[in-house]
C-alpha cells in the first residue's frame, strides 16, 4: 500500500524552517488512531477547531474519544467558515480563552486551520489580526498547534500563515510567523475520502498551483525546488486518478502527501501572480479559490515563461514528472505542462472563462488593480504591473488574446 510506504514519514522532520522551527508529519491510512498520544505530549486541554461539514461527516466524534481516552479534556470550536474573517478568528478566541486552551488542533480544510491559526496570534499575543498582517510580528510564544487537515490542497498544515480576510475590505492577510508552525501534522487518507468531488477537485488544482508558482518565485531556493518536485510527483498521475475514481485511497494518500509538500514549498519561496489574480476573483464574485487560481494559473504560466531560467524550471519539471519526453525542448515540455493543467481544468468541470463566472470587461480595471495589490505579487518572478494584469485577465475572456487588449494605465 501507498500509505505503508511512505510511512516512514512519521519518524522525521518534514520540514525545518530557518528559525529551526520543526513540523513532523506522521502520514498513512488510520493515522489519526495517533491523536491522543500526539496531543497528550503538548497540553491538557484541547480546543478542536473545525466546521460543522467536518461534524457531520463523522469524522470528529471519533477524534473526540481519542482525545479523551488519552487523558485530555477537549472542548470544540465548530464555526469555521470558508475564508476565514478577523470576526471568526475572534470567535474562536473567544472560546479559547474561556476554556483555557492550553493546545488547539486544526481539523479539517484549510479555512479550520488557518482559523486555528488565526486564534493562536490573537489568543497569546493579544490584539486583533490585522496587526499580524505580514511576517514575524508576534513577540510572544503562542501555544502549541496539531494539524489534521481532512482536505488534500491547501497545504496550511505545513504552512506557519494564516490566511485572514478583513471583514469590511474583505483582503485576505497573509500573518505569518515561525511560531504559528504546527507541530505535528496527522495525514489520514481516510479523512478525505468523504469530502465531495467539487472540494476535492478545487483543492487538488489548489495544491498544482502551489507547487507551480512556489517552484519559480524570486524566493525560490533549493528547499522549495525539492518540495515542489515531491509535490508535483506526487500529484502527477493521482489527481486524476482521484477525480475519476474518488474512493481510491492510494491515490488519494498521494494526492494529500504531495498537497503537504506543496505547502511545505509556499513555507519556502511563498507565491505568485496566479494567486494574487484569484484572490479579487473570489472576494468580488465569490468564486471558490481552488477555480479562481485554475482558471489564472495557465495564463500566468505563459507570462513568466517569458524568462528564460523560468522557462526551463516549468520544463524541468515537466520532464521530470514524465509530462513531456526528457529530450523535449523546453518550448515543448512548457507545452505539456499546461496541457495537463487545462485536461485537468476540464476533467475537474471548472468554467472555462472569466464570463461563465459572471465577469465582464468592465469589471478588469478594478481586478487589476486589486491584484496589483495582493502580497504575493511581489514574489512573481517575472515583474507584473497593474497594466499586465488587466492584460492577463482580458485574455481570460473567450476568444480573446491578452496582446489584444490596451488598456490606460489611469484605468487601472
Amino acid at each position: 500500500m501507498f500509505s505503508e510506504q511512505f510511512s516512514s514519514l512519521a519518524k522525521e522532520p518534514f520540514f525545518s524552517s530557518e528559525e529551526d522551527s520543526e513540523l513532523r508529519v506522521i502520514f498513512g491510512s488510520g493515522a489519526i488512531d495517533c491523536i491522543g498520544e500526539e496531543a497528550k505530549a503538548f497540553g491538557r486541554k484541547v480546543l478542536l477547531v473545525t466546521d460543522k461539514g467536518i461534524v457531520a461527516a463523522g469524522h470528529v466524534d471519533p477524534a473526540l474519544t481519542l482525545l479523551r481516552d488519552a487523558g485530555l479534556e477537549v472542548a470544540v470550536f465548530d464555526e469555521s467558515i470558508e475564508n476565514p474573517t478577523s470576526s471568526s478568528v475572534n470567535n474562536c478566541k473567544n472560546i479559547a480563552q474561556d476554556f483555557g486552551a492550553d493546545l488547539l488542533i486544526g481539523f479539517g480544510g484549510g479555512s479550520s486551520m488557518d482559523t486555528a491559526k488565526g486564534c493562536n496570534f490573537v489568543l497569546t499575543n493579544g490584539g486583533e489580526m490585522k496587526d499580524y498582517w505580514g511576517v514575524g510580528k508576534a513577540a510572544k510564544d503562542m501555544l502549541p498547534f496539531i494539524a489534521v487537515p481532512t482536505t488534500a490542497g491547501t497545504g496550511s498544515e505545513c504552512q506557519s500563515f494564516a490566511l485572514i480576510s478583513d471583514d469590511s475590505s474583505h483582503r485576505k492577510m497573509a500573518c505569518g510567523d515561525s511560531k504559528a508552525l504546527a507541530k505535528v501534522a496527522i495525514l489520514d487518507p481516510d479523512l478525505t475520502i468523504s469530502q465531495p468531488l467539487s472540494v476535492t477537485s478545487c483543492t487538488g488544482i489548489d495544491a498544482y498551483s502551489h507547487a507551480l508558482e512556489a517552484a519559480v518565485t524570486l524566493k525560490r531556493n533549493e528547499f522549495s525546488a525539492r518540495h515542489s518536485r515531491m509535490a508535483l510527483m506526487l500529484l502527477a498521475d493521482n489527481l486524476q486518478k482521484v477525480l475519476l475514481e474518488p474512493n481510491d485511497a492510494d491515490a488519494r494518500g498521494a494526492v494529500l502527501l504531495g498537497a503537504s509538500h506543496a505547502g511545505a514549498a509556499i513555507e519556502q519561496s511563498m507565491l505568485g501572480a496566479a494567486h494574487s489574480m484569484a484572490n479579487p476573483l473570489t472576494a468580488n464574485r465569490g468564486v471558490v479559490h481552488g477555480q479562481a487560481v485554475g482558471v489564472c494559473l495557465p495564463a500566468v504560466i505563459r507570462f513568466n515563461s517569458n524568462l528564460s531560467d523560468v522557462l526551463e524550471i516549468y520544463a524541468e519539471l515537466s520532464r521530470g514528472v514524465g509530462f513531456a519526453d526528457r529530450d523535449a525542448d523546453a518550448e515543448t515540455a512548457l507545452n505539456c505542462l499546461i496541457t495537463v493543467i487545462e485536461e485537468l481544468l476540464a476533467l475537474a468541470g471548472f468554467p472555462k472563462n472569466l464570463e461563465q463566472h459572471g465577469f465582464t470587461f468592465d469589471d478588469i480595471p478594478n481586478l487589476a488593480k486589486e491584484a496589483s495589490e495582493q502580497w504575493t505579487a511581489g514574489f512573481n518572478p517575472r515583474p507584473v504591473s497593474g497594466q499586465d494584469f488587466a492584460k492577463l485577465y482580458a485574455s481570460l475572456f473567450a476568444g480573446t488574446a491578452c496582446a489584444e487588449i490596451d488598456f490606460e494605465p489611469s484605468s487601472i
